[in-house]
């Protein structure tokens, strides 16, 4: 797995938290959304299939699920 500056683990986790209908329920989605946005430079639309960094996407998963 990628090593990622913490500074850019946070500024997602805050952009995740700050998405409009948050939902913990569906974390796996907002934090693949804030991870599309970092890579591509806008929020994914319903039918994106444009990859992103899976070991970033990971890494900010984590992060949600350690901070619970």
């Amino acid at each position: 797995m990628a090593d990622y500056p913490e500074s850019l683990i946070k500024e997602l986790f805050v952009k995740v938290k700050e998405y409009p209908r948050f939902s913990k329920e569906e974390i796996e989605k907002f934090c693949w959304m804030a991870v599309h946005e970092h890579k591509h430079g806008v929020l994914p639309s319903e039918y994106d299939i444009r990859e992103i960094d899976e070991d970033l996407y990971l890494e900010l998963l984590q992060k949600f699920k350690s901070y619970n």
